[in-house]
């Protein structure tokens, strides 16, 4: 789904130059598009996991507020699918994490508008990311389209 696959051709009727110049070009998609691809695609999806936690939190956040929990008992991941079990005596405070290993204390409200306003941000850098994905896909396409007129026109 995210690789443009390269058109099948029998290169060994061409020149040895133009095998030579076939080969560069290859070796510039797959040493230099494709990884360019691969990793705005993994940044893309690593911004679309933190809008998950994002969202979760605030489905919780309003779990608390339409149950009228005051207090909570919980369970917490520690890492790995590690849970411990975690008392909460006041919800009306919550600490967020809001970047750079920095967690801030806010009441349920503010951590609502919070986590609008940082999904908001959140989805604007994964559009860029799908935009510079799809500009990556278009060059691919269009190096593999270059060459394929180039050896269509050898051949005539």
């Amino acid at each position: 789904m995210n690789e443009v696959k390269p058109p099948q051709i029998d290169f060994s009727k061409y020149l040895p130059e133009i095998q030579s110049a076939v080969q560069k070009y290859s070796e510039f998609i797959n040493d230099k598009l494709e990884p360019d691809l691969q990793r705005v695609l993994e940044l893309r999806d690593t911004i679309y996991t933190r809008m998950s936690e994002y969202l979760k939190l605030k489905t919780h956040i309003d779990t608390i507020r339409v149950q009228g929990l005051e207090e909570l008992d919980t369970k917490v991941d520690l890492g790995s699918d590690f849970f411990v079990k975690a008392y909460v005596p006041d919800t009306s405070f919550i600490f967020v994490s809001v970047g750079f290993g920095f967690h801030l204390q806010m009441t349920l409200e503010e951590a609502d508008s919070f986590i609008e306003e940082k999904v908001k941000h959140m989805e604007k850098l994964a559009d860029k990311h799908t935009e510079e994905a799809n500009e990556i896909r278009a060059k691919i396409k269009m190096v593999y389209g270059a060459l394929m007129e180039s050896l269509n026109m050898i051949d005539k």
